[in-house]
């Protein structure tokens, strides 16, 4: 198997049922739900349109098979690491406006999370509203360890996690567990299996459902506003912005390229450090292409 599956449709699957619960569904399961360009080209769009149909109530995250999102793609890492700063920055403006689009719906949104749920994966969890999840996830900001940072999705994270919290996820990298996200506040409810995950689902649609949608809408737009840090426009640029200086930084370019070759990084410390990593075969954010090939 290719570490990535044909660009098309079928990566995203919509369906919209008459109550108006739009099921968004990342349909990569091969690859562990990573996305690519196409992938956030698609979910931008679904969000955007989704948006502006009438009848739509709510909206639910999904991953396809066992796992939730694994971060980017790995051909889109090596397509990335060859870009020029111009390129990166194009391409990150796409990704935060992806995260954007959804994190501003007027409409509630539903994260349903298993297995795996990396990088981008927890961006997208931080940008829903209400976050159901298996006990077996496993989440992660693995970012620095390839010599980046999560620029695009740090509003979001930060937001949900708190910064206390989100400051060591985000600084070393660490796995946590669905526990752990529970207590930190990324997830809000944990549940045992799939059937779990339906039902908790189905009792927040209900719940949503009982709601007024103008009611629900406006009281999405008071959340924001008061928040402590609204992302607008200006915020979504920035961290783009931020995203591909880095990408094309030395160590980013070392830390992508390590990735890539499967090595450690230049700036790993052997001591102390394997059993953090997890798979000492490489530190980077998705390794879900190489896994799933066995």
């Amino acid at each position: 198997m290719s570490d990535s599956t044909p660009p098309n449709a079928d990566s995203l699957v919509v369906a919209l049922s008459a109550q108006g619960v739009a099921d968004v569904t990342l349909n990569r399961p091969l690859v562990r739900n990573a996305y690519d360009e196409h992938l956030v080209g698609l979910l931008h769009d679904a969000f955007r349109d989704l948006s502006k149909t009438p009848g739509v109530r709510a909206i639910v995250l999904q991953g396809a098979g066992t796992h939730f999102c694994a971060g980017a793609d790995i051909t889109w890492m090596r397509r990335a690491a060859t870009f020029r700063e111009d390129e990166n920055l194009a391409d990150a403006k796409r990704i935060a406006a992806m995260f954007q689009q959804l994190h501003s719906l007027p409409l509630p949104t539903i994260a349903l999370v298993q297995g795996a749920c990396l990088g981008g994966g927890v961006g997208l969890v931080a940008a829903c509203d209400v976050v159901i999840a298996g006990r077996d996830a496993q989440f992660g900001l693995t970012e620095v360890r390839i010599g980046l940072t999560p620029s695009v999705i740090s509003p979001y994270v930060v937001a949900a996690m708190g910064p206390r919290q989100a400051q060591r996820y985000l600084l070393t990298g660490e796995r946590f567990s669905a526990a752990r996200a529970h207590g930190i506040g990324l997830v809000h409810e944990l549940v045992d299996d799939e059937t779990g995950l339906r039902q908790a689902r189905d009792q927040v649609v209900a719940a949503v459902l009982a709601s007024c949608p103008s009611a629900v809408a406006a009281t999405k737009a008071l959340t924001a506003r008061a928040s402590w840090s609204h992302i607008d426009d200006a915020v979504s640029h920035k961290t783009a912005a931020h995203s591909a200086a880095m990408r094309v930084a030395a160590d980013g370019r070392e830390g992508m390229q390590a990735f890539l070759e499967r090595r450690r990084p230049s700036w790993f410390a052997t001591e102390h450090q394997g059993a953090a990593f997890g798979d000492e075969r490489s530190p980077g954010m998705n390794t879900s292409s190489e896994r799933e090939r066995k």
